[in-house]
Protein backbone atom coordinates (compact mmCIF):
# COMPACT_ATOMS: atom_id res chain seq x y z
CA UNK A 1 0.00 0.00 0.00
CA UNK A 2 2.80 2.14 0.71
CA UNK A 3 4.82 1.51 -2.43
CA UNK A 4 0.89 2.29 -4.14
CA UNK A 5 1.37 5.61 -2.35
CA UNK A 6 4.38 6.62 -2.92
CA UNK A 7 4.14 5.98 -6.17
CA UNK A 8 1.16 7.97 -6.78
CA UNK A 9 2.34 11.02 -5.18
CA UNK A 10 5.76 10.97 -7.19
CA UNK A 11 3.60 10.71 -10.26
CA UNK A 12 1.80 13.80 -9.36
CA UNK A 13 5.13 15.99 -8.31
CA UNK A 14 5.63 18.97 -10.31
CA UNK A 15 8.52 18.07 -12.94
CA UNK A 16 11.76 19.89 -11.80
CA UNK A 17 12.75 22.84 -13.81
CA UNK A 18 16.07 22.60 -15.19
CA UNK A 19 18.41 24.82 -14.78
CA UNK A 20 19.17 27.29 -17.99
CA UNK A 21 22.60 29.07 -18.86
CA UNK A 22 22.81 32.69 -19.73
CA UNK A 23 22.31 32.23 -23.28
CA UNK A 24 19.35 29.89 -22.77
CA UNK A 25 17.93 32.03 -19.91
CA UNK A 26 17.77 34.74 -22.84
CA UNK A 27 17.17 32.87 -25.93
CA UNK A 28 13.70 32.03 -23.60
CA UNK A 29 13.18 35.22 -22.39
CA UNK A 30 13.45 36.84 -26.30
CA UNK A 31 11.00 34.03 -27.28
CA UNK A 32 8.82 36.17 -24.99
CA UNK A 33 9.69 39.63 -25.94
CA UNK A 34 8.88 38.73 -30.02
CA UNK A 35 4.93 37.76 -28.94
CA UNK A 36 5.06 40.57 -27.25
CA UNK A 37 6.23 42.59 -29.72
CA UNK A 38 4.28 40.55 -32.81
CA UNK A 39 1.14 41.48 -30.38
CA UNK A 40 2.60 45.46 -30.17
CA UNK A 41 2.90 45.18 -33.91
CA UNK A 42 -0.32 43.84 -34.29
CA UNK A 43 -1.66 46.99 -32.04
CA UNK A 44 0.08 49.52 -34.12
CA UNK A 45 1.99 50.79 -31.51
CA UNK A 46 4.11 53.51 -32.41
CA UNK A 47 7.20 51.40 -30.71
CA UNK A 48 6.88 48.43 -32.97
CA UNK A 49 7.00 50.54 -35.99
CA UNK A 50 10.75 50.19 -36.74
CA UNK A 51 11.45 46.33 -35.41
CA UNK A 52 10.83 43.68 -38.51
CA UNK A 53 7.70 41.79 -38.64
CA UNK A 54 7.94 39.45 -35.57
CA UNK A 55 4.67 37.41 -36.26
CA UNK A 56 6.41 34.61 -37.84
CA UNK A 57 9.89 35.07 -37.15
CA UNK A 58 9.08 35.34 -33.62
CA UNK A 59 6.92 32.21 -33.18
CA UNK A 60 9.64 30.04 -35.75
CA UNK A 61 12.19 31.35 -33.06
CA UNK A 62 10.20 30.38 -29.93
CA UNK A 63 9.37 26.93 -31.27
CA UNK A 64 13.14 26.25 -32.08
CA UNK A 65 14.27 27.28 -29.02
CA UNK A 66 11.48 25.32 -27.19
CA UNK A 67 12.83 21.96 -29.07
CA UNK A 68 16.34 22.65 -28.22
CA UNK A 69 15.90 23.48 -24.53
CA UNK A 70 13.97 20.39 -24.45
CA UNK A 71 16.41 18.15 -25.90
CA UNK A 72 19.42 19.97 -23.94
CA UNK A 73 18.06 19.76 -20.77
CA UNK A 74 15.16 16.59 -21.11
CA UNK A 75 12.14 19.67 -19.69
CA UNK A 76 8.78 19.20 -21.17
CA UNK A 77 7.39 21.73 -23.27
CA UNK A 78 5.17 22.47 -20.19
CA UNK A 79 7.99 23.06 -17.65
CA UNK A 80 9.67 25.31 -20.51
CA UNK A 81 6.21 27.11 -20.99
CA UNK A 82 5.93 27.57 -17.30
CA UNK A 83 9.17 29.08 -16.96
CA UNK A 84 8.73 31.76 -19.77
CA UNK A 85 5.07 32.72 -18.74
CA UNK A 86 6.96 33.81 -15.77
CA UNK A 87 8.88 36.25 -17.67
CA UNK A 88 5.83 37.81 -19.04
CA UNK A 89 4.80 40.13 -16.04
CA UNK A 90 8.39 42.30 -16.59
CA UNK A 91 8.17 42.89 -19.93
CA UNK A 92 4.74 43.26 -20.50
CA UNK A 93 4.94 47.10 -20.22
CA UNK A 94 5.51 48.02 -23.78
CA UNK A 95 8.49 50.26 -22.61
CA UNK A 96 9.75 47.33 -20.88
CA UNK A 97 9.34 45.23 -24.19
CA UNK A 98 10.74 48.10 -26.46
CA UNK A 99 13.80 48.23 -24.11
CA UNK A 100 14.54 44.71 -24.22
CA UNK A 101 13.95 44.18 -28.09
CA UNK A 102 17.11 45.42 -29.94
CA UNK A 103 19.08 42.78 -27.99
CA UNK A 104 16.61 39.79 -28.58
CA UNK A 105 16.69 40.93 -32.32
CA UNK A 106 20.38 41.00 -32.56
CA UNK A 107 20.09 37.25 -31.38
CA UNK A 108 16.91 36.36 -34.15
CA UNK A 109 19.34 37.48 -36.49
CA UNK A 110 22.10 35.24 -35.04
CA UNK A 111 19.75 32.46 -35.20
CA UNK A 112 19.45 32.12 -38.92
CA UNK A 113 15.52 32.37 -38.71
Amino acid sequence: MLTILAAVTLAAAPAAEPVLTAPQTAALRCGIVFALGARMQADKSPLAAGWPPLGTRGKEFFVRVTAQLMEDTGASREVLSAMAMRQVPALADPAATAAAMPGCLALLEASGQ
